[in-house]
C-alpha cells in the first residue's frame, strides 16, 4: 500500500478540508496520511479526528521555508508535538511574516495598477487559513491580470517578479532544531527544486546533514528514475531516511491527485521505518538526561 507525506489543506493553499483531505486518502486506499501546510498546524487535529474515525493513520506534519547559505528551500517536520509552545511561537513569527510581506506585496501590485485588497485575500485565503502568494496569484488569474499561476509567479511573485518581496524565514539549522526540540524529524522537502537551482547540490545536503537533517523526500510525483536514484545514493551516504507525498494542493492544481495508482506510489515501509528511527532517537535523548 502507498502513503503521502505531502499534503496541503484549506489551512495553507489547498483547496479540500483535512476531513475531505482524509476521505479522499481513504477512497485511493491509502494507509497513512500527512497533513503538511506551511508555517501551520491548525489543520492537523481535524485530519487525526477524521482519520481516527475512518481507519486512516495522520502523522503530525507541517512545511517550513527556510533558507541555507542564502538559498530558499523547503523542510518538512515529522512526529512533532504539534501544541509545543516554543515551536508555536516559531509557527506565529512565520504567520507574522507572511501578513507582512503580503501587505507589502498588494502595494507593490498597486503601484503596478493592478488593484487587490487584502480582504479579498483574506476571503480567498478562508477563515483560518494561512495567507500567500498562491492565494494572491488565484486572485491575478481572477481578475484577468494573468492565465496561470506559473504565470502569475513569472510576471509578479517569484524572485525577480515585479512584485516579489522577501518574508522572514528561519535558517536550516534553525528550523531542524525547532523540530528536533518539537521531538519531530526533519525532512528535505522536493529535492530536485533545490537541484535545479545550485551547483552544489550534494554540499548543501551534507552541509543538512551535519545540522541534523533526517530525511530526504526521495518519492515525488516528478522525481525520474534517475534522479531517484541519485538520491538513493544520497541517504544511504549519510544514513538519511526515505520520506515520499504528492505535495497535493487540490483543484489549485488541476490534473494533480493524491499518491497511490498511476501517481507517485510511496512505500508504506517507509513510515515504519521513520518511526524505528524516531524511537531510537528519544531513547538516546532520555539515556544522555538520565546520565
Amino acid at each position: 500500500m502507498s502513503i503521502d507525506l505531502h499534503i496541503h489543506s484549506t489551512f495553507s493553499d489547498g483547496t479540500m478540508s483535512p476531513t475531505e483531505l482524509v476521505r479522499l486518502a481513504r477512497h485511493r486506499k491509502l494507509s497513512a496520511i500527512a497533513i503538511t501546510d506551511h508555517d501551520t498546524t491548525d489543520g492537523i487535529d481535524e485530519a487525526i479526528e477524521a482519520g481516527g474515525q475512518m481507519g486512516l493513520t495522520v502523522v503530525p506534519g507541517v512545511e517550513l521555508s527556510v533558507k541555507h547559505d542564502n538559498i530558499n528551500l523547503h523542510l518538512l517536520g515529522y512526529f512533532f508535538d504539534h501544541r509545543q509552545p516554543e515551536f508555536l511561537q516559531a509557527l506565529h513569527k512565520l504567520q507574522e511574516g507572511r501578513l507582512t510581506r503580503n501587505r507589502r506585496i498588494l502595494e507593490v501590485l498597486r503601484q503596478l495598477g493592478v488593484d487587490i485588497e487584502l480582504a479579498e485575500l483574506l476571503e480567498i485565503a478562508g477563515p483560518g487559513g494561512q495567507s500567500g502568494r498562491p492565494h494572491i496569484a488565484q486572485l491575478l488569474i481572477g481578475k484577468g491580470v494573468v492565465k496561470t499561476m506559473d504565470e502569475a509567479f513569472e510576471i509578479f511573485l517569484g524572485q525577480g517578479g515585479s512584485a516579489y518581496v522577501p518574508r522572514f524565514i528561519f535558517t536550516g539549522a534553525e528550523a531542524i532544531s525547532l523540530i528536533h526540540r518539537a521531538g519531530g524529524l526533519a525532512v528535505l522537502a522536493h529535492p530536485q527544486q533545490l537541484e535545479k537551482s545550485t551547483g552544489n547540490f550534494a554540499r548543501i545536503i551534507e552541509d543538512l546533514h551535519r545540522q541534523g537533517l533526517d530525511g530526504i523526500e526521495v518519492y515525488y510525483p516528478t522525481h525520474s528514475k534517475q534522479f531517484r536514484k541519485l538520491l538513493q545514493r544520497l541517504v544511504q551516504k549519510h544514513d538519511l531516511l526515505k520520506t515520499g507525498g504528492s505535495d497535493y494542493h487540490g483543484a489549485i492544481r488541476p490534473g494533480t491527485t493524491l499518491a497511490g495508482g498511476k501517481n507517485c506510489v510511496v512505500p508504506d515501509q517507509l513510515l515504519v521505518e521513520m518511526t524505528e528511527r524516531l524511537a531510537r532517537q528519544r531513547n538516546t535523548f532520555i539515556t544522555e538526561v538520565i546520565a
